[in-house]
């Protein structure tokens, strides 16, 4: 017999078998992206105290848990569950089926006889059953609910059995084929129930079949493949980044960028459709209407002006209005309006990260400090320019602007949380200006931001001397958390600043992995402490905030050493009450050296893009010394004994038979080294205290 056949599973023995595979292949590599822990450093970080709700804070609300949502991935959630029971409902088919399908005919199996079997040996035994099983001997019984008919027929299936062994032929097809009637037909098996498929339609299952393996399944694997190639390395779709990147100019200032952000793609989803034009006439006369006496109400610049009017219309024009709507606490007097304008933050907020990296591959300094501060007011909603004591909730530009007078600076809010307390409370609290509880709800937040307070830095390469060209150097911050209006601050412990070089034996420290417990000893904790979340009230988004610190060139405008970024600290910040802890924390970022030898003055920068004010920026001087004199140190320094404990130690005592001295403490050169680490810490201390304008260089 030949051709082929399409043959269907009549028992629903396969198809549960072929859902479970497919599903399985989608589920389980589903639930490993879910299950995952987070990347996010925010995931698990505290908050900010504070029982302040600022307008609209309905829809503030409706946002973020709208983005929470998004954030926990609940449609992959659903998806992972939904795939999981139809697992578990394919286990349960699969399990049940087994139970109840008929076995293959074996006449082995009938006869009861093993497969190796010989045919002396397979005609005894069948006389045997023959004789026993014998219509005309064999009584029903009742008991087994045995009948005539099933006697009758289990005897003729003896007798196949026996005939299908016996037979010289038909033994020969069932060893060789399987089946006693020789070779089959080629059968391709349907993993479908028959009874889906009626006559004549077959084909059309098979079509379908074909659409889902062969077509569907390829579009959804492309569509991710090329949806991941639509986004850059900061999660903002190409096109936009290269709308940013055409936007890019050296001079940019904080109002070019956000006018540069408004050319995200990403917006023409957020506002498709009618949101694209209604109330953009409202938004624009809300926005340029009389705000503080210089500028409008949405904070902005005539350049910003000009560039706003300059738009045509469309998706740009209104999402740059309602960028500025947001950075002025604009109230637009319409709900739509209002959640369009909280809703472009967030998207403003991770193009202008693709700004940044724009801006630090071109390498100059100014547009990448704006970023940073770009970051700090869209974070915090506040204009370019404006006073940082709108950080603070119940403040707005008219009690900033009344607290301030007519000094030609703005207060940080350091300064203005360490003005006298009765001074402090006379320029704020008032007709006009905030009550009693706003005054002491402003307060409260502002004592728990986390101001990390720049206490020393320098350069040092571990475990030598000097610094010579083109050495891994690593640059040391030391500071504390000292948030705006703390009381009794302890004074910096000398010994909190130096910074240690681990054993020479310590490969771990070295390498800066996680020390390995000793035999018997617990494993020392060592999780990283995450800073509170940005306070943000306005910022749909949760946020962690990031501490950045690089070196710029001031004579050239240019980046000498590119960001590090810190997210983590190494010791607690706050204690279990909420209380700073104020402990001494430190932050290493490690480059090469210049490949001469010289002085090297930069200016060192460490911004965090969450809170306005709250960055540092002082000249401090790299000294490379020539690789020489280095050698001349190393061939002064006497060849020490071994150690007697040490096997170098041993060794020498057992061929000399006499133990070796004991190491001798080098404290002078100690005290040399760490004079000599950076020859810039006492200039560094000194510019640490003076110097924290934040202003561009």
């Amino acid at each position: 017999m030949s051709g082929t056949d399409y043959s269907y599973d009549e028992q629903g023995q396969f198809f549960p078998i072929f859902i479970l595979t497919v599903v399985g292949i989608v589920t389980v590599p589903l639930t490993y992206s879910v299950l995952k822990p987070s990347s996010d450093p925010g995931a698990t970080a505290p908050r900010i105290k504070t029982d302040y709700r600022p307008e609209h804070a309905d829809l503030i609300d409706t946002q973020r848990k709208a983005q929470r949502r998004k954030d926990r991935r609940l449609k992959r959630i659903i998806t992972v569950l939904a795939g999981w029971g139809i697992m578990a409902l394919m286990a349960y088919l699969i399990f049940v089926t087994a139970r109840t399908i008929p076995k293959i005919w074996n006449p082995y199996d009938i006869l009861g006889i093993s497969e190796s079997a010989t045919e002396r040996e397979i005609k005894s035994h069948y006389k045997r059953l023959s004789l026993k099983f014998h219509p005309d001997k064999i009584r029903p019984d009742p008991a087994k609910n045995e009948t005539l008919e099933s006697l009758n027929d289990f005897y003729v299936d003896l007798t196949k059995a026996y005939k299908a062994l016996t037979d010289e032929d038909i033994r020969n097809n069932f060893i060789q084929f399987g089946h006693p009637d020789g070779k089959q037909s080629f059968s391709i098996g349907i993993a479908l129930p028959n009874f889906i498929i009626t006559d004549g339609n077959g084909k059309y299952v098979i079509l379908v079949y074909a659409a889902l393996l062969g077509v569907l399944l390829p579009y959804l694997v492309g569509s991710w493949w090329y949806g991941t190639q639509r986004m850059s390395k900061e999660k903002v779709l190409i096109e936009s980044a290269n709308n940013l990147f055409r936007e890019y100019e050296e001079g940019i200032t904080e109002g070019g960028i956000v006018g540069a952000l408004s050319t995200g793609v990403e917006f023409e989803h957020a506002l498709k459709g009618e949101k694209a034009e209604s109330g953009l006439g409202k938004l624009e006369s809300r926005i340029l209407a009389e705000g503080d006496k210089t500028t409008p109400a949405g904070g902005l610049a005539e350049k910003d002006i000009l560039k706003l009017k300059d738009l045509e219309g469309g998706v740009q024009r209104k999402a740059l209005g309602l960028l500025w709507a947001y950075l002025g606490r604009v109230d637009l007097d319409d709900q739509t309006l209002d959640q369009a304008k909280l809703e472009v933050a967030p998207i403003a907020h991770a193009l202008n990260s693709s700004f940044g990296a724009i801006a630090l591959a071109f390498g100059a300094t100014a547009p990448i400090i704006s970023s940073y501060t770009t970051s700090q007011n869209l974070i915090q909603a506040i204009p370019p320019g404006a006073s940082p004591l709108l950080q603070l909730p119940h403040f707005t530009l008219a009690i900033a602007k009344a607290i301030e007078g007519d000094a030609l600076t703005h207060l940080s809010l350091q300064e203005y949380m360490d003005l006298p307390g009765a001074y402090r409370r006379k320029l704020t609290v008032g007709k006009d200006l905030l009550t009693e509880p706003q005054y002491q709800t402003a307060l409260s937040v502002a004592r728990q931001l986390p101001r990390f307070q720049l206490e020393k830095g320098f350069f040092k390469v571990t475990g030598e001397k000097f610094i010579i060209p083109s050495s891994l150097v690593s640059m040391v911050v030391k500071g504390r958390f000292i948030p705006p209006g703390s009381e009794n601050v302890p004074e910096v412990n000398e010994n909190d600043l130096e910074d240690v070089d681990p054993d020479e034996d310590d490969l771990d420290a070295i390498l800066g992995r996680e020390k390995k417990a000793g035999k018997g000893e617990k494993p020392a904790e060592t999780k990283p402490v995450q800073p509170p979340l940005a306070y943000a009230p306005y910022f749909t988004k949760d946020y962690s905030p990031r501490w950045h610190v690089f070196l710029t060139d001031s004579k050239q405008g240019k980046v000498a050493v590119p960001p590090f970024t810190f997210t983590t600290f190494d010791k607690p910040i706050y204690d279990e009450n909420g209380k700073p802890t104020f402990n001494m924390q430190t932050l290493k970022a490690q480059f090469q050296a210049p490949p001469q030898a010289g002085q090297y003055t930069f200016v060192f920068h460490l911004i965090c893009d969450s809170y306005v004010g709250f960055d540092h920026k002082m000249e401090i001087t790299l000294v490379v010394d020539e690789a020489n004199k280095a050698e001349e140190i190393d061939a002064e320094d006497d060849i020490s004994e071994p150690d007697e404990d040490s096997l170098a130690g041993q060794m020498n005592a057992l061929k000399t038979g006499q133990a070796p001295p004991p190491k001798k403490k080098k404290v002078k050169q100690v005290e040399d080294s760490s004079d000599e680490e950076s020859n810039t810490d006492e200039e560094v201390e000194d510019a640490s205290e003076t110097d924290t304008d934040t202003d561009e260089e």
